[in-house]
């Protein structure tokens, strides 16, 4: 089984889901042998520089960006450019993120449509466009890219009205994101406690988009009413910015409260039983919400949500016993899907 995701960015969700999906198959069907397929971008001569000046400097990049890298040792890797397309791979799954997002600038829809790939089974898994509507030039990409595909499942609601939309098929199924698949137990087996920390409570800052004065001032009040310090990991000026993806599951674990806008971040906020705020984006990225959407209207915790005025006592509590039920049946959902998929050349 060949794995296609988004590969290559210092995304701590995006590198846990890579985990996720090749563990799941690995842990759940026998005699299936995972790998990740990734692609080698051609860095700039101006990026290469920039790389080369953070090894030298030990930056904080620099450290964080080879937690990254020496965390593909959990991945089985194998190079694009160097697979054996038409026999190597019986099955190949596409997702999950965003691999169709057609607004990102390195977007591929070769590989991220598998097109290589013609002698296998080929399936998506809960495969993401990251936008909630899929503009009418780009209709054309979807229906030649999932001609060929033998099952196809999606990560949002919206994605999933979409592509029945355009490309006529009624079995499209929306599943959650692997991430969701793995157990906390199963989680903590790769977890790693940051040196720096000590035994403060914390509110965890995860923001991939911009955030406003007033809101950063708002969760500044409650970390001072309730003496919690704050750890911001997309601040380059915070000593935790060079936290690698094993030592970000620790600090989710340990949150006393999670504020962000990550799919990812809001995702083991709810398997480690700890309460988060998600805040809207402040910027163009304000698009890429339907996944969120999904998220806490499937699992029933649309309270999580920032109100846009201050941040509330239901805010800083959390049941999420409803939400564990609902994970149990998607995630047979998850199984019973990949299970089907996965034995459909033996039923040839």
């Amino acid at each position: 089984v060949g794995i296609i995701s988004l590969y290559g960015n210092y995304n701590y969700g995006n590198k846990l889901q890579n985990y996720a999906l090749l563990k799941f198959v690995e842990n759940n069907f026998n005699e299936v042998s995972v790998f990740t397929i990734y692609n080698n971008y051609n860095l700039k001569i101006k990026d290469k520089f920039k790389r080369f000046l953070k090894k030298i400097l030990r930056t904080k990049g620099y450290i964080r960006e080879r937690k990254f890298k020496n965390f593909n040792n959990y991945l089985n890797l194998k190079n694009y450019k160097n697979v054996q397309y038409k026999d190597y791979f019986d099955f190949i799954i596409v997702g999950s993120d965003q691999v169709w997002n057609y607004s990102f600038n390195d977007f591929n829809s070769e590989i991220m449509f598998a097109k290589k790939f013609n002698n296998c089974i080929k399936l998506s898994y809960s495969a993401s466009i990251g936008l909630s509507k899929i503009s009418t030039e780009k209709e054309k990409i979807f229906i030649d890219g999932l001609k060929k595909f033998n099952k196809i499942s999606v990560r949002e609601d919206s994605a999933n009205s979409e592509l029945k939309r355009i490309i006529k098929r009624n079995d499209i199924v929306t599943l959650i994101d692997p991430t969701m698949l793995l157990t906390t137990q199963e989680w903590d087996d790769i977890i790693v406690k940051p040196k720096m920390l000590n035994d403060e409570k914390y509110i965890l800052l995860y923001f991939l988009g911009n955030l406003s004065k007033d809101k950063m001032d708002e969760i500044k009040k409650v970390a001072e009413e309730k003496k919690y310090k704050i750890i911001d990991l997309f601040n380059k000026e915070d000593l935790f910015y060079t936290c690698g993806p094993r030592e970000f599951l620790y600090l989710e674990k340990h949150a006393s409260l999670i504020c962000t806008d990550s799919f990812h971040s809001s995702v083991f906020a709810i398997l480690y039983n700890k309460p988060f705020i998600i805040f809207d984006r402040d910027d163009n990225m304000k698009n890429m919400s339907s996944r969120l959407d999904t998220l806490l209207s499937k699992f029933k915790i649309e309270n999580r949500k920032y109100n846009g005025k201050k941040i509330t006592k239901e805010n800083l509590e959390h049941d999420y016993s409803e939400a564990y039920k609902i994970l149990e049946n998607e995630r047979k959902k998850s199984y019973d899907f990949l299970s089907d998929a996965l034995s459909i050349k033996d039923s040839d």
